[in-house]
């Protein structure tokens, strides 16, 4: 054996070692590791029944230890994918923390993945295209952390509650001001004052056209922004592309911004920080009280 390969192999097991490590909530080959909020001896049985014919077809690779290790969950993106392909992924990540969150749902989805989760709880989010599924027994965590969401108009309303939801989904309370672009920029003083006065953590701005929302926002705004550029608009800049270059070119400090569309990694940026910022904010209160 090569000194070369040697090396390498020592680093994948020491890898492996680390991943298996209960700080990063590893999922073994022989069940997953459970989230402090659910037991998974409690869920029903008849989850895997439903979902046994297509599991000899289907390999996939769950991490419901996901959101333990990193502070954001696994979240299925469902627009690319086959419904027997949901249905299994949701039954392990349901399995391990007690919960599945599926993106993107195609409208002929829906009723098929709510017909074989009966026996839980299932959210349908028609506006952000999105499904959660729970345990009869899982409790949403709240962290007390705070996003403001804002939409530049109705157009840009389902990436801007894609962003929401997540945002919900890891522990956090949302403030929505939707359809307060820069066409009509009065529209947005009051209710930003409001949220300002809110103290919120962070803020997610979704626009698209020209983009421009955000960094009005960023440069008034005491906390992070993040842009979320839409694919609304037409012509040499449509599909986004004008709304994400305006955002990367801004001026304005403090404004950071994710992909077209993106409102899965807006969300799941924007409650990272706001989750870190109250964590932080109740060791304060601890200490002085």
């Amino acid at each position: 054996m090569s000194h070369e390969l040697h090396e390498s192999q020592e680093q994948l097991e020491l890898l492996n070692k680390l991943l298996m490590s209960e700080q990063f909530g590893y999922t073994s080959s022989q069940g997953a590791q459970a989230s402090p909020l659910y037991n998974p001896s409690e869920s029903p049985t008849t989850l895997q029944e439903q979902v046994a014919r297509h599991a000899p077809l289907i390999e996939a690779r769950a991490d419901p230890g996901r959101e333990r290790r990193k502070g954001a969950p696994e979240i299925i993106f469902g627009e690319t994918k086959d419904v027997s392909q949901i249905i299994v992924m949701a039954q392990s990540l349901l399995q391990g923390s007690g919960r599945a969150i599926i993106s993107r749902m195609r409208p002929e989805m829906v009723a098929p993945v709510r017909a074989a989760f009966q026996d839980y709880t299932v959210r349908v989010v028609e506006l952000a295209r999105a499904m959660v599924i729970t345990s009869p027994n899982y409790e949403r965590r709240t962290t007390n952390g705070h996003i403001g969401v804002i939409s530049a108009g109705t157009s840009d309303i389902p990436m801007a509650e894609e962003a929401a939801l997540v945002v919900e989904e890891m522990g956090c309370h949302v403030t929505r001001i939707y359809d307060v672009g820069v066409a009509g920029l009065h529209r947005l003083l009051e209710p930003l004052r409001d949220l300002f006065a809110a103290e919120v953590d962070a803020i997610i701005v979704a626009a698209g056209m020209d983009g421009a929302l955000p960094s009005v926002v960023a440069g008034l705004a005491p906390v992070p922004v993040i842009g979320l550029p839409t694919s609304i608009g037409y012509g040499i800049g449509g599909k986004g592309f004008a709304a994400l270059l305006s955002m990367l070119q801004t001026c304005a400090p403090g404004l950071s911004v994710v992909n077209i569309d993106n409102g899965v990694g807006a969300g799941i940026t924007a409650a990272l920080i706001a989750n870190r910022v109250a964590e932080s904010r109740q060791q304060r209160e601890h200490l002085s009280s």
